[in-house]
């Protein structure tokens, strides 16, 4: 066995019987080191996986973006096709098309052709009684229930004289414009008008500047239309985003910090009740820069298994909490395991320098004696 070798196992006994021989101390260091990276783990996987769940809490409330047609053409199939590549896989781009109709009674009317399967998908929040299934059906505006058939029977509506036969198969009430409109299916709509959809509306899953950039490209794909956000989807969203994100961001760093006081407060106490073990060492010829390096080793060991352990439980906080408020799950962030480590090796090591300082220049006769 080298000398090296024999050191480094001299110097990790001490370290373990350090320990052992002062549980509680060790313990209550081991704590708050395990507190602190806790509220570190918890907060930060919430602060990295807020945003994600508020935006899909977000695209319930329907579309953010708003493509419209400026010409009375529409837009043709390979148009929609082009916008949905445009969108990708990150959202849902639903077209809709709209005409002016009159009833049996020579009232007006807006009629809207949908593909309900996707209106579905994109405005979850609409109060439904029953989706209609089939052609010739119609999902009827509770407003505009009143004026076409209060009893619920088929309806015919026409557009320069073309006629169109409809069943209401439901009511749809939103509170806003939807209520006065009657919603068929696309192809009933194209072969009773012939008009193409004029408006796509987009929901983009993601945070505001993802937005602000689908915007861009959609507007780039799409010079002939007019591309414009949801203001009040938008704002609203940037206005909840950016104040939870600020809250937890602030949240986390007076917790953090508050627990890394303790840390230090307890680790500083640790080493000056150990005062007199040090006095020893030094007069038995031990030097400062082993006492250094024995008493940050320590530091090292507990601020390592510390935040492994709060780490763990860090994870199981933030399970907790996402379950609580948003019935799901919170994503494990191993990402940011490095950054836990670091920080609690920071604080443990950085919690020694005052004491270590001060053991530096104690006299080990005074120590003895009990002065």
């Amino acid at each position: 066995m080298s000398r090296s070798t024999s050191k480094s196992g001299m110097y990790f006994r001490m370290l373990v019987r350090a320990a052992m021989l002062r549980k509680g101390q060790a313990a209550s260091a081991l704590g708050a080191v395990i507190v602190a990276a806790a509220a570190a783990t918890a907060l930060l996987n919430l602060y990295v996986d807020v945003q994600t769940k508020l935006s899909k809490e977000f695209r319930k409330f329907g579309a953010n973006i708003v493509v419209q047609a400026k010409d009375a053409e529409g837009f043709s199939p390979p148009t929609l096709e082009h916008i949905s590549a445009q969108v990708g896989t990150g959202g849902i781009a639903v077209p809709f098309s709209y005409a002016v109709a009159r009833t049996d009674k020579d009232q007006s009317i807006v009629v809207a052709g949908v593909d309900f399967n996707s209106v579905r998908q994109l405005n979850p929040w609409w109060s439904v009684s029953a989706w209609p299934k089939g052609p010739g059906e119609a999902l009827v505006g509770a407003r505009a229930a009143k004026i076409i058939n209060q009893s619920g029977q088929p309806v015919t509506l026409s557009i320069q004289g073309h006629k169109l036969s409809l069943s209401p198969a439901g009511t749809v009430q939103t509170g806003a414009g939807e209520d006065s409109r009657v919603y068929i299916s696309q192809s009933d709509f194209h072969n009773w008008t012939g008009m193409n959809p004029s408006v796509v509306e987009v929901a983009v899953s993601g945070p505001p500047s993802e937005i602000s950039a689908a915007i861009e490209n959609l507007r780039r794909a799409l010079p002939g239309a007019d591309v414009r956000a949801v203001r009040q989807v938008t704002e609203g969203e940037a206005n909840v985003l950016g104040r939870t994100r600020s809250t937890m961001l602030w949240s986390s760093a007076f917790i953090v910090g508050i627990a890394a006081l303790c840390v230090l407060a307890t680790l500083m106490g640790w080493v000056f009740d150990r005062r007199r073990d040090f006095a020893i060492m030094k007069a038995l010829g031990a030097s400062d820069r082993l006492i250094t390096l024995f008493v940050s080793g320590e530091a090292a060991i507990l601020g390592m298994v510390g935040s492994l352990l709060g780490f763990v439980a860090g994870i199981g906080l933030a399970d907790w909490i996402g379950h609580a408020n948003f019935q799901s799950s919170v994503a494990v962030r191993f990402s940011i395991l490095p950054a836990i480590i670091m920080g609690c090796l920071a604080v443990t090591l950085v919690a020694t320098l005052l004491p270590l300082r001060l053991l530096r220049g104690i006299q080990p006769a005074m120590i003895l004696r009990g002065e």
